[in-house]
């Protein structure tokens, strides 16, 4: 069963990075559940709350929490970066500004 689990994990896993290099509105939106994530796992870990897994006997302490609250806020960053503020790829001003005018003067 562990195997099934960890196969799932990994296939689910890179479809996800599939996905985020692929399109941006994807990153978008991972930079925003990483927030999020990384929110809620500071808090658990600052307010001293272990969390039971579910249908497990694996209880994430408070540590943890705050473990994990690290590579996310650094995945937010990432995504944040990437999704909102970097340029895609293949664009540039002067070609858009040159594409515009084409459009706006169709006889040139």
């Amino acid at each position: 069963m562990l195997y099934v689990l960890l196969a799932a994990v990994v296939l689910w896993g890179l479809a996800t990075i599939y996905l985020a290099y692929r399109f941006r509105e994807f990153r978008k939106f991972l930079a925003g559940a990483f927030f999020v994530s990384w929110g809620i796992q500071l808090y658990l870990y600052f307010a001293k709350v272990s969390v039971p897994l579910l249908g497990t006997d694996f209880v994430f302490t408070p540590e943890i929490s705050g473990a994990r609250s690290i590579p996310h806020f650094v995945f937010f960053l990432l995504c944040l970066y990437f999704g909102f503020f970097s340029k895609p790829k293949g664009s540039s001003s002067s070609a858009r500004a040159d594409r515009d005018n084409v459009s706006a003067d169709p006889g040139r």
